[in-house]
């Protein structure tokens, strides 16, 4: 995944880990694991790149930072 900033949570609603990357908007996926939850992110945010490319959208530069939390 490109050097987005992750944020990695526990939804006691969802009774999963919830993975988000603030700098790409709706981008987020959720996992029964904290592992789990990041390999899904890897997926979804290269699909929201992949489909602002398509869209002529334009797609934030990341901070190249991770941050677990």
């Amino acid at each position: 995944m490109t050097r987005y900033e992750v944020i990695i949570y526990w939804s006691e609603e969802d009774k999963a880990f919830i993975a988000e990357v603030p700098e790409l908007p709706g981008c987020a996926a959720d996992g029964a694991t904290y592992g789990v939850a990041l390999a899904n992110l890897e997926v979804i945010s290269q699909e929201w790149i992949e489909t602002a490319k398509e869209l002529g959208r334009p797609i934030p530069e990341p901070k190249g930072r991770l941050v677990f939390a």
